[in-house]
C-alpha cells in the first residue's frame, strides 16, 4: 500500500513537472513560426517522463485553451481553425486587404458584443493570456499568431455558430500571403502600442460585461487597423 502511494506521488509529481514545462514553451513562445509542438514522443524524451504524463499535461493545456490538436498534424499553440478553408480558398484571389477589413468591421464588433454578454471569468482571463502574448511577441509571424488566437476566442465565446462561420472565413481569407505581407509593413513600433492598447480595452469591456463598450473598442482597433494599413497600400501606390 505504501509502494501505491509512492508511485501515485511520483505520478502526481511528474505530470505537475511537464504541465509546468510545456506551459513555459507556450507562454514563452519557444515554438516554430507554424505554431506546432514537438510530438508527444519527443517531448517525453525531452521531458525524461512517460508519455501518459505529456499526454495529460497536453489534455489540460487544451482545456484551458492555449493548444489544440489536429489528428495527423500534431498539437498546435492557440485557438482550432474553423472547417471553411477550402471556401476561403476560392475566393482568396479576389479578396483584397481592404475588402476583408470591411469584412471584419461589419462582424468583429457585433461579436464583440455577444462575447460581452456571455463570457465567463475564465474565458476573460485566456484573452488576457492571449493579448500578453500578442504584445510579447518578437517575429511577424508569432505576432500575427496570438493576435489571430485573439480574435478568434473572442468569436468564438460569442457563442453565435452563423456568426463565426461568417467570421472563419474572413479569418480565413486575412491568412494569405498578400495579407500578412502587408499586416507586417503596417504594423510599425507605433502601431504595435496602439494595438496593444486597445486589445486590452476591448477585453476591459467583456471584462465589465458591457457589450456596447466592447463593441466601440473593437470597432475603433479595426477602423486604425484599416487606416495604417490603407496608409501603408497608399505609400506604395496602390
Amino acid at each position: 500500500m505504501q509502494q501505491n502511494r509512492e508511485m501515485e506521488d511520483h505520478d502526481l509529481s511528474e505530470n505537475l513537472r511537464v504541465l509546468q514545462a510545456i506551459r513555459q514553451i507556450v507562454t514563452n513562445n519557444l515554438i516554430p513560426s507554424d505554431g506546432r509542438l514537438p510530438t508527444e514522443r519527443n517531448l517525453a524524451a525531452e521531458f525524461g517522463a512517460g508519455r501518459r504524463s505529456v499526454r495529460r499535461a497536453l489534455d489540460q493545456l487544451e482545456a484551458e485553451g492555449l493548444v489544440w490538436r489536429k489528428q495527423g498534424k500534431g498539437t498546435f499553440v492557440g485557438q482550432p481553425p474553423d472547417p471553411t478553408e477550402e471556401l476561403a480558398a476560392r475566393i482568396v484571389s479576389e479578396v483584397d486587404p481592404l475588402t476583408a477589413m470591411e469584412a471584419r468591421l461589419c462582424i468583429e464588433p457585433a461579436l464583440a458584443d455577444l462575447c460581452a454578454r456571455r463570457a465567463s471569468a475564465e474565458d476573460v482571463a485566456k484573452l488576457r493570456q492571449l493579448a500578453e502574448r500578442t504584445h510579447q511577441a518578437g517575429e511577424a509571424e508569432a505576432t500575427e499568431l496570438w493576435d489571430g488566437a485573439l480574435h478568434r476566442a473572442i468569436a468564438r465565446i460569442a457563442g453565435n455558430r452563423v456568426m463565426l462561420t461568417a467570421f472563419t472565413l474572413i479569418d480565413e481569407v486575412r491568412m494569405g500571403e498578400e495579407w500578412q505581407r502587408e499586416r507586417h509593413r503596417a504594423r510599425t513600433p507605433k502601431a504595435r502600442a496602439a494595438y496593444d492598447d486597445q486589445h486590452n480595452r476591448i477585453i476591459d469591456a467583456i471584462d465589465a460585461r458591457n457589450g456596447a463598450a466592447a463593441a466601440d473598442a473593437m470597432r475603433e482597433h479595426l477602423n486604425t487597423l484599416f487606416e495604417n494599413l490603407k496608409h501603408s497600400l497608399e505609400k506604395e501606390g496602390r
